[in-house]
């Protein structure tokens, strides 16, 4: 059977460039080299593609020790992978699997490229992407389909600029302390602070600022940080839910990826109801993105009434060694190269039933 060619696109102009690295290592050497030929493609910081690059130096990456080709994929119908060099092409790809976290990478942008160049892509799509990414705008889509949230407000950082002081009243004045303030466009908790008090607070948007013009602030309560994977395109499934519990005061990048000192406790301790109710939700929170393929949701329980709240969705979940999202498929019976072949096979699906669309119109 001839092997599919797999393009694993990674690394990228964003905050969260380095877990990138890591997930895509992770997936390369998952994938079942005897279905599939996996072609790793770079982008660097600045925004150049480089292919292909070994497995075995995928966590390494960077332009500086790299001797290869410089490449591009055309914005035009074309599955193939150009050598820019002498502008000829390099290979053929019968899917994309972009492990692009964060900015120009699981924001739409990419999807964008992909659906121009029309080839199969593993995630959702250009709106659901884009949606997902935006947490003022995914959070007007939660309050539309009356999915339970903390109480927020955003502002821009324009406003911040112009008059912060007027903003951080405007804020107290709407929201009750501890307040979770975040880039509205990224992910991996970079430019998240908890602020206690006016002081904090105005730290902590002047933080964030720095990273999107849209910041988002939340009000904080005594939770317990719960996470459920998500796999399927319009009939999705849910896995067993897992519990974070943070080294640092919440769940922040360095506690992530630095300090190895969270435990991730798989399955949560959670009684069936509760369980039952957050595979429920994290459902119905995918559908309601119009999410494909694959996603993480990610729910607050308050520790004092037990009420359900949801955090945040992510269209396109880590897949490190510390990863939640495999993680929790493993435990449900899914494992990793299988979960693998799964997303694959529904990148192929959504892709055949996309062109089941009429693209001309005749009378």
């Amino acid at each position: 059977m001839k092997k599919i060619n797999v393009g694993l696109l990674f690394g990228g102009r964003s905050g969260e460039h380095e877990v990138s690295l890591n997930s895509a290592f992770a997936i390369a050497s998952s994938l079942d080299k005897e279905k599939y030929n996996v072609v790793p493609i770079a982008i660097a910081k600045n925004g150049q593609w480089f292919a292909p690059i070994k497995i075995e130096d995928i966590k390494s990456f960077s332009p500086d020790n790299y001797r290869g080709q410089e490449v591009t994929i055309l914005p035009q119908p074309n599955t193939k992978l150009i050598k820019l060099e002498k502008y000829e092409p390099l290979i053929n790809l019968d899917v994309i699997f972009p492990i692009i976290h964060g900015t120009n990478g699981e924001d739409g942008t990419l999807q964008g490229l992909l659906e121009m160049v029309d080839i199969p892509y593993v995630g959702a799509g250009v709106a659901g992407s884009a949606v997902g990414m935006d947490k003022v705008f995914m959070k007007k889509i939660f309050a539309y389909n009356k999915l339970p949230q903390v109480n927020f407000s955003y502002v821009l950082r324009s406003e911040i600029e112009n008059d912060i002081s007027n903003i951080i009243n405007k804020l107290i004045n709407e929201l009750k302390f501890p307040l979770f303030v975040k880039p509205a466009n990224l992910g991996s908790s970079v430019g998240v602070s908890k602020a206690k008090n006016e002081a904090e607070l105005k730290k902590a948007l002047l933080e964030a600022s720095k990273y999107d013009r849209k910041i988002i602030i939340e009000e904080g309560k005594e939770v317990r940080e719960i996470e459920v994977s998500v796999l399927g395109n319009e009939q999705p499934q849910a896995s067993i839910p897992g519990e974070i519990i943070p080294c640092n005061e919440f769940y922040d990048y360095k506690a992530k990826y630095i300090d190895d000192k969270s435990i991730l406790e798989i399955p949560a301790k959670l009684d069936k109801k509760t369980v039952n109710e957050l595979q429920k939700l994290a459902v119905d929170t995918y559908l309601a993105l119009d999410c494909a393929g694959l996603a993480r949701v990610d729910f607050f329980i308050c520790k004092s009434t037990g009420k359900i709240y949801i955090n945040e969705i992510n269209t396109l979940p880590g897949f490190t060694a510390i990863s939640m999202y495999p993680k929790l498929w493993e435990y449900t019976g899914v494992s990793m190269p299988q979960l693998l072949d799964r997303l694959i096979s529904l990148a192929f699906d959504r892709y055949r039933d996309k062109n089941k669309n009429i693209t001309n119109y005749t009378l």
